[in-house]
Formats: structure tokens, C-alpha cells, sequence
């Protein structure tokens, strides 16, 4: 089974943006039309799109439904939604607007009893989002450090019925320096899906986390690699290939 290569589109007052090390005021505008980005990376054999919605994370209620939407209605492929999801009428907000999946990642940290009866009310569909600092869980979008192990929170969140989980090194994150390729393996001693992000730079990091895969590692998001130009989607998603057509 080849990794997955999902690209990102991170919004922010309308616009498909990318925030270094997710600082809102390291913001860098790539399109004022994120539905025809969307579009494009489905055109380039995107399987799955992840959307995070900043202004949802910083304020903690979504603040680009009507985009989101828009976007899941033009694309064929299916759409991981995240920030600012933090009660259940949220997520059904998110999921009633046509997103496959919700993204939990402070209310994981927070609330854990959300993350079980969203589970239950949407099972297979709720993914956590656990993004790390030195090993230690973050939230609201990243600006919060807390004394959670991440890997300890994984493993909760796998008990409370999550099948997927994101991880975020938040150290890497837009930085272009590579994957956290330990942390990562480490993150499938949850028994979970798991899908990596943050300091994808090159093909090679693309192939690394491909091997992988048989570990239960089943996709990288990419963003700023792909917005800077440092390799195209369809680059991207032949080296995943190759990795798991060798192994």
C-alpha cells in the first residue's frame, strides 16, 4: 500500500494561507481562490484534501464554513476539516457541509468526553489532530503548551474510539527541515491510522515516511513544499508510489 499524499489549504479570512510554526503574524497569502486550489490538486491526483480553518483555531468557531463547503461540493475526492472544532454541533456543522472527516485537535487535549460521543455519532469520521512541541501536546492553535505527553494522548484518544490520527511536529512545521521520523514512528504504537505533517522539504522526506506505511502510517500532509514550489503534487505522489511499489 503506497502512502497517501494529501495536500493542505489553510484559510484565513477567505484566503488559502500558510503561518510558519502556525505564528498568525508570519502569514504568507498564496490565493484569494482556495476553491480552484482545491480543485487543482484533485486535477494532479490528490485522494484526500486537508483544510484547516485558522481563524476557527485561533478563535475557536469556524470562521470559513461557507469556503469549506464550497470546496467539498466542487471536489470529488474527500475533505479532513480542522480548527476551532470544539462542541459537537460544530462537527455537525463541518460534516453537514459536505467535509468526510472532522479534525478534533484542543478538544482532544480538553475534552475528552466530545471526543468519545463524536465517535459514537459519527464513527470512522472524527480524526485527532495531536500536535507536539518537544514531545508535549499543543493547542489553540499551537499557542498553548501542555504538560501531555503526545504519544500518552494518542493512545486515549484510541480508546476513546479514534481510528486516525494526524500528527503534527510543530517544530517543523513550515520550516522545510525534514519529518520527525522517530517521533512519527513512535506515534504507531497507538494501533492507529496516521497520517504525518509538518517539514515535508524534499521527495526523499516523501519516501522516508513511505516506509512506513507498513508500520500504519497511511499519508503525509504537505503544504508549504508544494506552495514554494519545491516539487509538484504529481511529483510528490509518484515518489509515494514508488516507495510502495519496492517495499
Amino acid at each position: 500500500m503506497s502512502l497517501m499524499v494529501i495536500p493542505a489549504i489553510d484559510l484565513r479570512r477567505g484566503c488559502c494561507v500558510r503561518l510558519v510554526q502556525g505564528q498568525s503574524h508570519r502569514e504568507t497569502v498564496y490565493s484569494r481562490e482556495p476553491v480552484e486550489v482545491a480543485k487543482g490538486f484533485e486535477e494532479a491526483g490528490a485522494e484526500r484534501l486537508h483544510v484547516v480553518d485558522l481563524d476557527g483555531a485561533f478563535t475557536g468557531r469556524p470562521g470559513n464554513l461557507e469556503i469549506i463547503q464550497a470546496i467539498a461540493e466542487t471536489v470529488a475526492m474527500p475533505v479532513e476539516v480542522g480548527g476551532g472544532i470544539r462542541d459537537l454541533e460544530t462537527i455537525d456543522r463541518i460534516l453537514a457541509a459536505g467535509a468526510a472527516y472532522a479534525i478534533l485537535g484542543t478538544a482532544a487535549c480538553e475534552n475528552p468526553q466530545l471526543v468519545e460521543d463524536a465517535c459514537r455519532r459519527y464513527p470512522g469520521r472524527i480524526i485527532a489532530g495531536i500536535d507536539a512541541r518537544d514531545g508535549r501536546a499543543a493547542v489553540r492553535g499551537w499557542v498553548d503548551d501542555t504538560e501531555m505527553d503526545a504519544l500518552d494522548l494518542a493512545k486515549r484518544m484510541v480508546d476513546l474510539g479514534v481510528e486516525e490520527i494526524i500528527f503534527t511536529d510543530i517544530a517543523r512545521d513550515g520550516m522545510l527541515t525534514g519529518p520527525n521520523i522517530a517521533a512519527l514512528k513512535k506515534m504507531t504504537e497507538t494501533g492507529a491510522r496516521i497520517i504525518a505533517s509538518g517539514g515535508v522539504a524534499t521527495l526523499e522526506d516523501i519516501q522516508a515516511i513511505g516506509k512506513l506505511a507498513g508500520f500504519g502510517v497511511i499519508g503525509v500532509i504537505i503544504g508549504k513544499a508544494l506552495y514554494s514550489g519545491r516539487f509538484t503534487l504529481e511529483a510528490a505522489i509518484e515518489a509515494a508510489k514508488a516507495v510502495g511499489e519496492s517495499s
